[in-house]
C-alpha cells in the first residue's frame, strides 16, 4: 500500500515532488491521465467520470489514500465523490484545502461560522473548469467574509507547459495577468490554481508585481498531507517504493516528466 496521488498529466509532478520531499519514508503511487490531459477544458460530468476511473485505479495500486493533485478534478469530482460515498477504508483529498487554509489563516476543522480575514481582494488564477465551477468561491465562503475574487481562465498555459514550450507558457502567464489586473488592478493575494502553474510561479510574481502574496500549492499541501498523516498513521500504506502509472504512451510520458522534474522518470503503463 502507497498514497497515491493523481493528476489529469504532469502538473500534479510538483505535488509529488514537494510532498516526497517532506515525507522521504512514505511511498507514493502517482497516475497521470496523459491520454485525456488537459482536463481544464472538459465538461465537469467528463473530468467527473474520468478521476473515478483513475482513483479507482489508484485503490486497486493498494493506496488507501489518494490525493487529487488536479484543481480540476478537485473542483468537479470531490465533494460528488465523498457525498457518493468511499469505500471503506478510503480516503480521497483535494489542493483546495491548503489554499484557503493559508489564505484565510484557519484550520479546516475550524467550523465556527465565516469572518472577515486580512486580505480582501484576491486573484485566482485558475484552467477554465476550475473558474466554471467557482469551486474555490463556494468553499472560501465556508470560512470567510468580504473577500473579492477575481477569477482568470488560463487558456493555454497547461498545454504549453506539458508541451515543454517555456516562451509560450511565459506568454501567456503575462497576457492572463494583464487581463485578470483590467478587472481588479490592485490584488493582494494570488492563488495559482492549478498543480502545474508553480512552474511559473516566478512569472506570475514578476508579472504580478512584489506586493502581491502569491500562494503555490505544491508546499502547502505537502505540509497538510504530513499533518494528515500524523494524526492517521494508518493511512500511510507498507509500499517500499514510489511508482508512476500512465494512460498515455510510457516512454513519451516518460521524457516529458524527467524533463519537468529535471531528475530520471520512468512510467508504466496504466
Amino acid at each position: 500500500m502507497s498514497v497515491g496521488v493523481f493528476d489529469s498529466g504532469l502538473g500534479g509532478l510538483t505535488v509529488l515532488d514537494a510532498v516526497t520531499k517532506r515525507l522521504p519514508d512514505v511511498p507514493f503511487v502517482y497516475f497521470g491521465d496523459n491520454a485525456h490531459a488537459p482536463y481544464g477544458v472538459r465538461d465537469a460530468e467528463d473530468v467527473y467520470a474520468l478521476t473515478k476511473a483513475a482513483v479507482a485505479r489508484l485503490w486497486d495500486a493498494g493506496c488507501d489514500l489518494v490525493i487529487l493533485a488536479c484543481n480540476t478534478a478537485s473542483a468537479a469530482a470531490l465533494r460528488r465523490m465523498q457525498e457518493e460515498g468511499l469505500p471503506d477504508g478510503k480516503r480521497v483529498l483535494g489542493v483546495f484545502v491548503p489554499l484557503i487554509e493559508a489564505l484565510t489563516e484557519r484550520d479546516w476543522g475550524d467550523n465556527s461560522p465565516p469572518r472577515e480575514v486580512a486580505v480582501k481582494h484576491v486573484a485566482l488564477f485558475a484552467t477554465p473548469a476550475t473558474v466554471a465551477s467557482r469551486a474555490f468561491q463556494r468553499e472560501l465562503a465556508f470560512r470567510a467574509i468580504g473577500v473579492d475574487v477575481e477569477a482568470q481562465a488560463c487558456g493555454g498555459v497547461v498545454d504549453a507547459i506539458e508541451e515543454g514550450d517555456e516562451i509560450l507558457a511565459e506568454a501567456l502567464v503575462r497576457s492572463h495577468v494583464d487581463a485578470l489586473k483590467r478587472k481588479m488592478p490592485d490584488p493582494q493575494a494570488a492563488i495559482l490554481g492549478c498543480t502545474h502553474y508553480p512552474l511559473m510561479e516566478s512569472t506570475f510574481q514578476a508579472a504580478l508585481g512584489p506586493d502581491v502574496k502569491v500562494f503555490s500549492q505544491a508546499d502547502l499541501v505537502a505540509e497538510s498531507l504530513a499533518d494528515y498523516l500524523t494524526r492517521h498513521p494508518d493511512m500511510k500504506g507498507e509500499g517500499t517504493e514510489t511508482l508512476f502509472l500512465t494512460t498515455g504512451d510510457p516512454a513519451s510520458v516518460s521524457d516529458k516528466a524527467t524533463q519537468f522534474l529535471r531528475r530520471k522518470i520512468t512510467f508504466q503503463s496504466a
